[in-house]
Protein backbone atom coordinates (compact mmCIF):
# COMPACT_ATOMS: atom_id res chain seq x y z
CA UNK A 1 0.00 0.00 0.00
CA UNK A 2 0.93 3.73 -0.91
CA UNK A 3 0.18 7.20 -0.82
CA UNK A 4 -0.29 9.56 -3.38
CA UNK A 5 2.00 12.63 -2.20
CA UNK A 6 1.68 15.03 -5.56
CA UNK A 7 -0.36 15.22 -8.91
CA UNK A 8 1.72 17.26 -11.54
CA UNK A 9 1.00 18.31 -14.90
CA UNK A 10 2.95 20.42 -17.74
CA UNK A 11 1.47 21.40 -20.97
CA UNK A 12 4.87 20.78 -22.59
CA UNK A 13 7.45 17.91 -23.07
CA UNK A 14 11.12 18.40 -21.08
CA UNK A 15 9.96 20.22 -18.92
CA UNK A 16 9.32 20.29 -14.91
CA UNK A 17 5.97 19.54 -13.85
CA UNK A 18 3.76 21.29 -11.51
CA UNK A 19 1.73 20.13 -8.59
CA UNK A 20 -2.29 20.42 -9.08
CA UNK A 21 -3.15 18.61 -6.17
CA UNK A 22 -5.49 16.32 -8.62
CA UNK A 23 -6.24 15.33 -12.38
CA UNK A 24 -8.80 13.76 -14.40
CA UNK A 25 -6.88 10.05 -15.86
CA UNK A 26 -8.48 9.66 -19.43
CA UNK A 27 -8.68 5.57 -20.41
CA UNK A 28 -5.94 4.89 -23.04
CA UNK A 29 -4.81 8.63 -22.96
CA UNK A 30 -3.23 9.58 -20.01
CA UNK A 31 -3.66 12.70 -17.65
CA UNK A 32 -6.36 15.25 -19.06
CA UNK A 33 -4.05 18.70 -20.41
CA UNK A 34 -1.12 16.93 -19.60
CA UNK A 35 1.63 16.91 -22.31
CA UNK A 36 2.86 13.19 -22.43
CA UNK A 37 -1.19 12.21 -22.56
CA UNK A 38 -1.45 9.64 -26.06
CA UNK A 39 -1.88 6.05 -27.81
CA UNK A 40 1.24 5.03 -26.76
CA UNK A 41 2.73 3.16 -23.37
CA UNK A 42 3.77 6.36 -21.37
CA UNK A 43 0.91 8.06 -20.64
CA UNK A 44 1.59 8.46 -16.66
CA UNK A 45 4.75 8.65 -15.17
CA UNK A 46 5.21 7.54 -11.28
CA UNK A 47 8.48 8.19 -9.33
CA UNK A 48 8.88 7.14 -5.96
CA UNK A 49 8.61 9.87 -3.12
CA UNK A 50 11.70 8.03 -1.44
CA UNK A 51 14.26 8.34 -4.26
CA UNK A 52 13.28 12.29 -4.31
CA UNK A 53 14.00 12.49 -0.59
CA UNK A 54 17.26 10.50 -0.83
CA UNK A 55 18.25 13.12 -3.70
CA UNK A 56 17.46 15.78 -1.73
CA UNK A 57 20.07 14.74 1.05
CA UNK A 58 22.18 15.19 -1.48
CA UNK A 59 22.13 18.92 -1.03
CA UNK A 60 19.58 19.68 -4.38
CA UNK A 61 16.33 21.58 -3.73
CA UNK A 62 13.70 20.48 -5.96
CA UNK A 63 9.74 20.81 -5.82
CA UNK A 64 6.87 18.07 -6.55
CA UNK A 65 7.32 17.87 -10.31
CA UNK A 66 10.48 19.07 -11.13
CA UNK A 67 11.79 15.67 -12.46
CA UNK A 68 8.59 15.37 -14.79
CA UNK A 69 6.82 13.00 -12.52
CA UNK A 70 3.02 12.89 -13.04
CA UNK A 71 2.50 11.05 -9.95
CA UNK A 72 5.03 11.32 -6.66
CA UNK A 73 4.26 8.09 -4.59
CA UNK A 74 5.35 7.13 -1.41
CA UNK A 75 5.17 3.57 -0.31
CA UNK A 76 6.58 1.45 -3.04
CA UNK A 77 10.39 1.34 -4.70
CA UNK A 78 8.70 1.50 -8.03
CA UNK A 79 11.80 0.94 -10.33
CA UNK A 80 12.26 -2.68 -8.33
CA UNK A 81 8.15 -3.65 -9.39
CA UNK A 82 7.90 -5.68 -12.81
CA UNK A 83 6.75 -4.74 -15.91
CA UNK A 84 3.27 -5.49 -15.91
CA UNK A 85 1.81 -4.15 -12.26
CA UNK A 86 -1.29 -3.10 -11.59
CA UNK A 87 -2.21 -0.44 -9.33
CA UNK A 88 -5.26 1.10 -8.20
CA UNK A 89 -5.89 4.65 -6.86
CA UNK A 90 -9.59 5.69 -6.25
CA UNK A 91 -10.96 3.72 -9.10
CA UNK A 92 -8.24 4.53 -11.76
CA UNK A 93 -6.44 1.58 -12.60
CA UNK A 94 -3.12 1.78 -14.07
CA UNK A 95 -0.66 -0.73 -15.75
CA UNK A 96 3.29 -0.34 -15.35
CA UNK A 97 4.88 -0.53 -18.49
CA UNK A 98 8.28 0.77 -18.65
CA UNK A 99 11.18 0.99 -16.35
CA UNK A 100 13.31 3.88 -16.26
CA UNK A 101 14.16 5.53 -19.70
CA UNK A 102 16.73 6.55 -22.11
CA UNK A 103 17.99 9.63 -21.91
CA UNK A 104 18.98 11.35 -25.60
CA UNK A 105 20.32 14.91 -24.14
CA UNK A 106 20.10 16.98 -21.12
CA UNK A 107 16.77 18.27 -20.91
CA UNK A 108 15.49 21.39 -19.42
CA UNK A 109 14.96 19.25 -15.60
CA UNK A 110 18.92 18.53 -15.89
CA UNK A 111 19.61 22.32 -16.57
CA UNK A 112 17.74 23.19 -13.77
CA UNK A 113 18.75 20.80 -10.98
CA UNK A 114 22.11 19.21 -12.28
CA UNK A 115 20.31 15.93 -12.58
CA UNK A 116 17.58 14.15 -13.54
CA UNK A 117 16.20 10.81 -11.28
CA UNK A 118 13.62 9.93 -13.74
CA UNK A 119 15.42 8.29 -16.07
CA UNK A 120 17.22 5.63 -13.46
CA UNK A 121 14.38 5.72 -11.07
CA UNK A 122 10.70 6.69 -12.57
CA UNK A 123 8.75 4.07 -14.11
CA UNK A 124 6.00 4.45 -16.60
CA UNK A 125 2.10 3.39 -17.10
CA UNK A 126 -0.90 3.18 -19.05
CA UNK A 127 -4.05 4.43 -18.14
CA UNK A 128 -6.77 1.21 -17.95
CA UNK A 129 -9.63 2.75 -16.37
CA UNK A 130 -10.37 6.42 -15.92
CA UNK A 131 -11.49 8.29 -12.77
CA UNK A 132 -10.00 11.45 -10.90
CA UNK A 133 -6.60 10.95 -8.16
CA UNK A 134 -6.09 13.38 -5.26
CA UNK A 135 -3.10 13.78 -3.05
CA UNK A 136 -3.55 11.72 0.00
CA UNK A 137 -5.38 9.15 -1.96
CA UNK A 138 -4.39 5.43 -1.57
CA UNK A 139 -2.41 3.46 -4.52
CA UNK A 140 -2.59 -0.31 -4.25
CA UNK A 141 -0.99 -3.21 -6.03
CA UNK A 142 -3.63 -5.82 -7.37
CA UNK A 143 -2.19 -7.34 -9.93
CA UNK A 144 0.22 -8.37 -12.15
CA UNK A 145 -0.52 -8.92 -15.72
CA UNK A 146 2.26 -11.05 -17.88
CA UNK A 147 2.58 -9.17 -21.37
CA UNK A 148 5.59 -9.17 -23.69
CA UNK A 149 7.33 -6.24 -25.01
CA UNK A 150 7.50 -5.33 -28.84
CA UNK A 151 9.24 -3.25 -30.98
CA UNK A 152 7.73 -2.55 -34.29
CA UNK A 153 9.90 -1.80 -37.18
CA UNK A 154 8.62 -0.91 -40.31
CA UNK A 155 11.53 -0.80 -42.82
CA UNK A 156 11.17 1.44 -46.41
CA UNK A 157 12.31 4.38 -47.75
CA UNK A 158 9.31 5.76 -49.18
CA UNK A 159 7.31 5.85 -45.64
CA UNK A 160 10.54 6.88 -43.91
CA UNK A 161 10.66 9.92 -46.41
CA UNK A 162 6.93 10.61 -45.58
CA UNK A 163 5.73 9.55 -49.47
CA UNK A 164 3.57 6.83 -48.54
CA UNK A 165 1.45 5.82 -45.16
CA UNK A 166 2.47 2.85 -43.06
CA UNK A 167 -0.22 0.64 -43.21
CA UNK A 168 1.62 -2.50 -41.94
CA UNK A 169 3.35 -0.91 -38.85
CA UNK A 170 -0.23 0.13 -36.96
CA UNK A 171 -1.90 -3.30 -37.83
CA UNK A 172 0.91 -4.65 -36.31
CA UNK A 173 0.22 -3.26 -33.23
CA UNK A 174 -3.42 -3.35 -33.36
CA UNK A 175 -3.12 -7.52 -33.83
CA UNK A 176 -0.70 -7.94 -31.24
CA UNK A 177 -2.36 -6.38 -28.92
CA UNK A 178 -5.35 -7.89 -29.18
CA UNK A 179 -3.02 -10.54 -27.37
CA UNK A 180 -0.80 -11.08 -23.88
CA UNK A 181 1.67 -8.56 -26.52
CA UNK A 182 2.54 -4.79 -25.59
CA UNK A 183 4.16 -2.55 -27.98
CA UNK A 184 6.45 -0.36 -26.05
CA UNK A 185 8.35 1.25 -29.22
CA UNK A 186 7.72 2.00 -32.91
CA UNK A 187 9.46 3.37 -35.88
CA UNK A 188 10.42 3.29 -39.63
CA UNK A 189 13.71 3.60 -40.98
CA UNK A 190 14.48 3.25 -44.66
CA UNK A 191 15.91 0.54 -46.75
CA UNK A 192 19.44 0.72 -45.24
CA UNK A 193 21.44 -1.69 -44.05
CA UNK A 194 23.46 -0.04 -41.19
CA UNK A 195 20.56 2.16 -40.26
CA UNK A 196 18.40 -1.05 -39.85
CA UNK A 197 20.81 -2.78 -37.39
CA UNK A 198 21.29 0.66 -35.34
CA UNK A 199 17.12 0.50 -34.98
CA UNK A 200 17.64 -3.56 -34.04
CA UNK A 201 20.27 -2.97 -31.88
CA UNK A 202 18.66 -0.26 -29.73
CA UNK A 203 14.91 -1.78 -29.34
CA UNK A 204 17.40 -5.16 -28.07
CA UNK A 205 20.10 -4.11 -25.91
CA UNK A 206 18.54 -0.49 -24.67
CA UNK A 207 15.12 -0.38 -24.70
CA UNK A 208 14.87 -4.36 -23.75
CA UNK A 209 11.77 -5.16 -26.17
CA UNK A 210 10.95 -9.48 -25.62
CA UNK A 211 10.26 -9.79 -29.34
CA UNK A 212 10.77 -7.53 -32.84
CA UNK A 213 8.46 -7.58 -35.10
CA UNK A 214 10.32 -5.63 -38.52
CA UNK A 215 8.00 -5.17 -41.82
CA UNK A 216 9.29 -4.81 -45.55
CA UNK A 217 12.64 -4.88 -47.23
CA UNK A 218 12.47 -9.10 -47.34
CA UNK A 219 12.10 -9.19 -51.10
CA UNK A 220 14.30 -9.60 -54.09
CA UNK A 221 15.30 -5.72 -54.84
CA UNK A 222 18.68 -4.79 -54.03
CA UNK A 223 17.26 -2.53 -51.75
CA UNK A 224 15.89 -5.17 -49.99
CA UNK A 225 17.94 -5.91 -46.98
CA UNK A 226 16.46 -6.72 -43.98
CA UNK A 227 16.87 -10.29 -43.38
CA UNK A 228 20.75 -9.19 -43.70
CA UNK A 229 20.75 -6.26 -40.99
CA UNK A 230 18.80 -9.05 -38.91
CA UNK A 231 21.56 -11.88 -39.55
CA UNK A 232 24.11 -9.24 -38.62
CA UNK A 233 22.57 -8.34 -35.08
CA UNK A 234 21.96 -11.85 -34.08
CA UNK A 235 23.51 -13.75 -31.42
CA UNK A 236 21.99 -17.02 -32.55
CA UNK A 237 19.70 -18.37 -35.03
CA UNK A 238 16.19 -19.25 -34.71
CA UNK A 239 15.27 -20.14 -38.38
CA UNK A 240 12.27 -22.38 -37.71
CA UNK A 241 9.84 -19.42 -37.32
CA UNK A 242 10.84 -17.61 -40.65
CA UNK A 243 10.42 -21.01 -42.26
CA UNK A 244 7.47 -22.06 -40.34
CA UNK A 245 5.41 -18.61 -41.98
CA UNK A 246 6.95 -19.51 -45.33
CA UNK A 247 5.41 -22.48 -45.59
CA UNK A 248 1.91 -21.40 -44.17
CA UNK A 249 2.26 -18.52 -46.19
CA UNK A 250 2.64 -21.31 -49.62
CA UNK A 251 -0.78 -22.46 -48.56
CA UNK A 252 -2.02 -19.07 -49.52
CA UNK A 253 0.20 -18.36 -52.69
CA UNK A 254 3.15 -19.85 -54.04
CA UNK A 255 4.75 -16.63 -54.39
CA UNK A 256 5.90 -17.05 -50.46
CA UNK A 257 8.73 -19.01 -51.68
CA UNK A 258 10.16 -15.58 -52.67
CA UNK A 259 10.95 -14.31 -48.99
CA UNK A 260 13.82 -14.34 -47.85
CA UNK A 261 12.88 -13.51 -44.19
CA UNK A 262 14.86 -14.34 -41.27
CA UNK A 263 14.10 -14.86 -37.75
CA UNK A 264 17.07 -14.57 -34.84
CA UNK A 265 17.67 -14.05 -30.98
CA UNK A 266 19.71 -11.42 -30.19
CA UNK A 267 20.47 -11.55 -26.18
CA UNK A 268 17.03 -12.20 -24.80
CA UNK A 269 14.90 -10.42 -27.88
CA UNK A 270 13.40 -12.44 -30.34
CA UNK A 271 13.41 -10.98 -33.71
CA UNK A 272 11.28 -11.65 -36.82
CA UNK A 273 11.09 -10.32 -40.22
CA UNK A 274 7.75 -9.60 -41.37
CA UNK A 275 6.36 -9.34 -44.88
CA UNK A 276 5.76 -5.98 -46.25
CA UNK A 277 2.23 -5.84 -47.51
CA UNK A 278 -0.90 -5.64 -45.24
CA UNK A 279 -2.52 -8.39 -46.01
CA UNK A 280 0.30 -10.97 -45.92
CA UNK A 281 1.21 -9.41 -42.33
CA UNK A 282 -1.94 -9.75 -41.19
CA UNK A 283 -1.88 -13.17 -42.22
CA UNK A 284 1.68 -14.11 -40.91
CA UNK A 285 0.39 -13.07 -37.36
CA UNK A 286 -2.77 -14.88 -37.03
CA UNK A 287 -0.19 -18.13 -37.74
CA UNK A 288 2.70 -17.15 -35.75
CA UNK A 289 1.38 -15.22 -32.82
CA UNK A 290 0.26 -18.20 -30.74
CA UNK A 291 2.66 -20.30 -30.80
CA UNK A 292 5.69 -17.96 -29.62
CA UNK A 293 4.21 -17.69 -26.21
CA UNK A 294 6.73 -20.54 -25.06
CA UNK A 295 9.87 -19.45 -26.86
CA UNK A 296 9.73 -15.79 -25.44
CA UNK A 297 9.22 -17.75 -21.75
CA UNK A 298 12.50 -19.63 -22.35
CA UNK A 299 14.19 -16.53 -23.66
CA UNK A 300 12.81 -14.45 -20.64
CA UNK A 301 13.95 -17.59 -18.16
CA UNK A 302 10.61 -18.68 -17.15
CA UNK A 303 10.67 -21.87 -18.27
CA UNK A 304 13.44 -24.01 -17.53
CA UNK A 305 11.15 -27.41 -17.92
CA UNK A 306 9.50 -27.82 -20.96
CA UNK A 307 7.57 -30.51 -20.42
CA UNK A 308 6.07 -28.71 -17.77
CA UNK A 309 5.04 -25.85 -18.90
CA UNK A 310 1.64 -24.24 -17.40
CA UNK A 311 0.03 -21.79 -19.83
CA UNK A 312 -1.05 -18.61 -18.26
CA UNK A 313 -4.41 -17.80 -17.49
CA UNK A 314 -5.07 -14.99 -20.06
CA UNK A 315 -3.89 -17.11 -23.28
Amino acid sequence: MGYIRAVCISEKKGTGKKNVGEAVFIEDEGLKGDAHAGKWHRQVSLLSKEAVEAFKKRGASVEDGDFGENLLVEGFELKNLPVGTIFSCNGVVLELTQIGKECHSHCAIHEAVGDCIMPREGVFAKVLKGGTIHVGDEIRIIGETHRYRVGVLTVSDRSARGEREDLAGPLIRELVEKDSYLVVDQSIVPDDQKTIEEALIRLADQVKVDLILTTGGTGFSVRDVTPEATMAVAGRNAPGIAEAIRAYSGTITPRAMLSRAASVIRGRTLIVNLPGSPKAVRESLDFVLPNLYHGLDVLKGEVTDCGSKVHHLHR
